[in-house]
């Protein structure tokens, strides 16, 4: 960290560790208000599926790589703004088609590859334009591409609402699947903030994240696991010790991508991606530990083939 700070003063740059200490942290009231509002909100798409998810999903790719542009426009990047939206949405597109998602990825791919870097040619300056290009490539990746895996894990059978005798919900197995990774990530993160608040001593990442620590994220492993066992084991018929390596996978997921973004903001000198939630920062810093995990649990429902 005594590194990190002194490299950045060398650089002029601002001392990202300063700017969070200097900034009030956000009350535990506020950040329980805000999930209490969005929580819900997020669950009705889930349950609805289909093009209402889509545009959802849509909505959330748009905000985030809005957020992810702003920040890395402040650290001096340039990226196809246009290109990484058209490869973004074009993931998103090719999950609500699965019968033709392969030739949809093949020629996205295929067309962002001949047409992203021939577009740098005309700049006048060429400081930067593999970084520029890779970026342009990679944001969607990062995030489009890992959204998209939400529309796929839901899949387009409906939710049944019986309404002969007590009304009551059928939820498909995507639905499930869903439930799942959303419960585990979130009991994983709020789990592991308590737990490191109150019993954190050894610290996770202090060159990158410093107020991630072993004991929060042995905290949040015990929440997640318990989120597999409701959610998949039951419902799903997953073998109790699958379900357990589902939660401890879905609790790793969820450091790496907590992680991954802290990495992001500590390159641009951003304590958060944006003020879009109050208590939560920016869109992305409430989704970033949802991009791996969603990955994992489609991979595993994938390999278990329930």
């Amino acid at each position: 960290m005594q590194g990190a700070s002194e490299q950045n003063k060398d650089s002029g740059l601002p001392d990202a560790t300063s700017r969070e200490t200097d900034k009030k942290q956000p009350s535990v009231g506020q950040r329980w208000l805000t999930a209490l509002i969005a929580i819900p909100i997020v669950l009705i798409f889930a349950g609805i599926g289909g093009w209402a998810a889509f545009i959802a999903v849509g909505f959330v790719v748009t905000m985030t790589m809005l957020e992810l542009l702003r920040m890395l426009s402040h650290a001096g990047y340039r990226p196809l703004v246009w290109m990484s939206f058209a490869l973004g949405f074009l993931f998103l597109v090719a999950a609500m088609f699965p019968q033709q998602r392969l030739i949809i990825l093949e020629v996205g791919w295929s067309c962002a590859l001949l047409i992203s870097l021939p577009s740098f040619f005309m700049r006048k300056n060429l400081d930067g334009v593999v970084a520029d290009w890779a970026l342009t490539l990679t944001i969607p990746l990062y995030l489009a591409w890992s959204m998209s895996f939400f529309l796929l894990l839901r899949g387009y059978e409906p939710t049944v609402i019986h309404f002969s005798g007590p009304v009551w919900l059928t939820l498909p197995r995507g639905c499930w699947w869903l439930l799942v990774t959303f419960l585990g990530v979130w009991g994983f993160d709020s789990a592991a903030f308590f737990t490191g608040r109150y019993l954190g001593r050894h610290k996770l990442a202090p060159h990158i994240s410093p107020g991630k620590t072993w004991e929060g994220v042995a905290g949040g492993l015990i929440v997640s696991i318990l989120a597999a066992l409701l959610f998949a084991a039951i419902p799903l018929g997953v073998p109790w010790y699958l379900a357990v390596v589902l939660g401890v996978l879905i609790g790793i997921a969820a450091v790496f991508g907590d992680l991954a973004e802290s990495l992001i903001k500590r390159q641009t000198h951003f304590k958060d991606s944006g003020q879009f939630m109050p208590g939560h920062g920016g869109l992305l810093d409430r989704i970033d530990s949802l991009l791996f995990a969603v990955v994992v649990v489609y991979l595993f429902a994938l390999f278990i083939g329930i």
